[in-house]
């Protein structure tokens, strides 16, 4: 199963360019990312209240389609459905229907009769969100949790909304994401984020058995060494060594790799002053990272945590209520006939 890359566009977005699925950042315009983290923006107010409720999927039924385990992703998922007000139903893949051979389409149709309006799918094959998009019955919103080593773009928004938080702008920041960007599918949406809104340099630094062949084709500066790629940073992201999808040597030890590539205070003190420190999380402390770091003044990787849930509600309800605008215009299209 592969990425449907050339129709992204066409099936994530509404005749009138309203979202109503969320698969890639792919093709997704300045315009419409902005108005996400606006969107986000007006929620991040709601999980300060004493009620941390808003009707907007009140009605709706939200199905956490998990073929692969997740903490963090789906335990937000989870609470911005319900700070929606929507009905929610977590699908342990492992021991649901499909783990005794039912296929995919087959366990799709049976939640499709419960009368579910949105899947948020994680998988470990690329381009299953898209694949499922294009086989559910119109109306049901698809949201990508994490597909293989394509994508993750709620994961890429909610690390923009922080660095708009931030530093209150893209353009002209200088951006690094460092570590394991082979078989990350976050880097690939942080870039492609990114470089949508207006950032004025991406850079990748990682020893090259961790970078893809083509990553410079993505819109990004490839740097092998760490001091020199530090420099001038405003923006520092370091990313989770994946080592459950390795094959063979590819790091030659995790102490080599810290020496080499993680961020220590002194590797951190060659970036600006005001540079700031992320992670998407679970953090290898000692491997990518120095507690002193991860829990000093320039992290803010528990904001990033905090701006999931708001982004999540953001993506959910703008795709909802595309999906219903659409379902809508084909009403009118039908009495038209």
């Amino acid at each position: 199963m592969t990425a449907h890359n050339p129709s992204s566009q066409s099936l994530q977005l509404t005749g009138d360019g309203q979202l109503k699925h969320f698969l890639t950042l792919d093709g997704l315009s300045k315009t419409l990312l902005t108005d996400i983290l606006d969107t986000a923006d007006s929620f991040i107010e709601v999980g300060e209240r004493t009620i941390k409720k808003v009707p907007l999927l009140r009605g709706k039924t939200v199905v956490n389609l998990f073929f692969e385990s997740s903490t963090r992703t789906r335990s937000t998922f989870e609470l911005a459905a319900k700070r929606l007000s929507a009905d929610v139903l977590n699908l342990d893949i492992s021991t649901s229907a499909t783990s005794k051979g039912e296929s995919l389409s087959d366990t799709l149709l049976n939640l499709e009769a419960m009368a579910s309006d949105m899947f948020v799918v994680r998988h470990s094959q690329s381009g299953a969100p898209h694949f499922i998009a294009e086989s559910v019955t119109p109306g049901v919103a698809i949201i990508n949790a994490g597909d293989g080593r394509h994508a993750h773009p709620t994961q890429a928004m909610l690390d923009m909304l922080t660095i708009r938080q931030h530093k209150g702008r893209f353009d002209g920041l200088k951006v690094a994401i460092v570590g394991d960007i082979l078989h990350s599918r976050v880097a690939r949406s942080q870039i492609r984020a990114l470089n949508a809104l207006g950032a004025a340099e991406v850079r990748v630094i990682a020893p090259g058995t961790l970078l893809p062949a083509d990553v410079e084709s993505l819109g990004c500066r490839v740097e092998y060494d760490m001091a020199r790629g530090m420099r001038d940073l405003d923006v520092v992201i370091m990313l989770r060594l994946q080592k459950e999808r390795m094959e063979g040597a590819l790091l030659p030890s995790e102490r080599e790799f810290y020496r080499l590539y993680g961020l220590s205070q002194d590797k951190l003190a060659l970036a600006k002053p005001d540079c700031i420190v992320m992670h998407p999380g679970p953090i290898n402390r000692g491997v990518e990272i120095e507690s002193a770091v991860a829990d000093g003044p320039q992290s803010v990787i528990l904001n990033q945590v905090t701006n999931g849930i708001a982004v999540r509600m953001a993506v959910m309800s703008m795709a909802m209520s595309g999906q219903v605008a659409e379902r809508g215009r084909g009403q009118q299209g039908g009495d038209a006939a």
